[in-house]
């Protein structure tokens, strides 16, 4: 059963861009021009330039900001405000995840690659606001990025939080691979990653249903 494999975990880490929201919503279109339109403006150029150093950072550095800052020198601040100021219209709340969540024993929390204001908006918009023990944004980490190990180290002391008693669900493959060398139950939300690799230890398109066969 899937449940013996979490008999263990006492804190929940949740992503939170489509992880605690379907793929289907379509935030990240919005976000993705805003962080192209924020590079052109930033760096002075054209939107083709601009929308290939956005994917080349994220590529390379785990994030666009951690490109910018690292080759540019780029404030975060006004970037991650820049980028999340976007309409949220198309969430709905999911009474049904909120259960879910809240049924798991232990300590819940929001990791993101996002700022924590951003976490803030989703969760309330998702109607998952006052269910979470913290929500914790990429400022937290001292804008590291998640996957970089030394991102999670600095949340999880920051929590308390022990990774051999924990459990990490995220939709990007890349940020599975530092909380599974750090003892966590590793869940996928979303489609198969290719072939199953050892950093993912389960996958779920359906996260709520997912977290059903671990309380029911």
């Amino acid at each position: 059963m899937v449940r013996n494999a979490f008999t263990h975990v006492r804190a929940w880490v949740f992503d939170l861009d489509n992880t605690l929201y379907p793929v289907s919503a379509r935030l990240f279109d919005q976000i993705e021009v805003r962080m192209t339109d924020y590079v052109m403006q930033a760096l002075g150029v054209d939107r083709a330039r601009a929308d290939h150093l956005r994917k080349h950072y994220w590529h390379t550095y785990g994030t666009t900001l951690a490109g910018l800052m690292r080759e540019h020198d780029v404030d975060p601040a006004p970037y991650l405000d820049h980028v999340h100021d976007i309409s949220l219209d198309r969430l709905r709340p999911d009474p049904d995840l909120r259960a879910r969540i809240m049924a798991l024993p232990g300590r819940k929390v929001i990791y993101t690659n996002g700022p924590q204001i951003h976490a803030e908006r989703v969760t309330e918009a998702r109607g998952l606001s006052g269910i979470f023990d913290a929500v914790y944004g990429v400022e937290h980490a001292g804008f590291r990025p998640k996957p970089e190990r030394a991102a999670f180290e600095t949340i999880f002391a920051a929590d308390g939080l022990d990774p051999a008693r924990a459990a990490m669900f995220e939709d990007d493959h890349r940020n599975l691979l530092a909380p599974h060398e750090m003892g966590m139950a590793c869940v996928l939300v979303g489609p198969e990653h290719g072939d199953r690799q050892d950093h993912i230890h389960h996958q779920t398109d359906d996260l709520s249903a997912f977290l059903s066969r671990l309380t029911d």
